[in-house]
């Protein structure tokens, strides 16, 4: 299955409170919920104003549609194509 990186620009959003967070993630998770199974969030990144988040789903359409049952912004969805790390470097 697909793997995204989710760019949504929320400014501000390194200042946002635990509690805040807490409540984006708990709004994020009963989307995914309604959505079922074939969409999944691994994690996200919080920065000054902007959350990268990475996403298992079977296409870009299923995770527009996330964004838009959840009210967050999908400023830039790009699908994974490969990963490397430093063990790349040892092939």
């Amino acid at each position: 299955m697909p793997k995204y990186v989710i760019e949504r620009e929320i400014p501000g959003a390194g200042k946002l409170s635990t509690q805040e967070l807490q409540a984006i993630s708990q709004k994020s998770c009963g989307v995914l919920q309604k959505l079922g199974p074939q969409i999944q969030w691994i994690h996200s990144y919080v920065t000054g104003d902007k959350i990268y988040c990475v996403y298992i789903a079977p296409n870009e359409e299923m995770i527009r549609e996330h964004a838009r049952q959840g009210g967050f912004p999908a400023n830039r969805v790009s699908e994974i194509k490969r990963m490397i790390d430093p063990t790349t470097a040892e092939m």
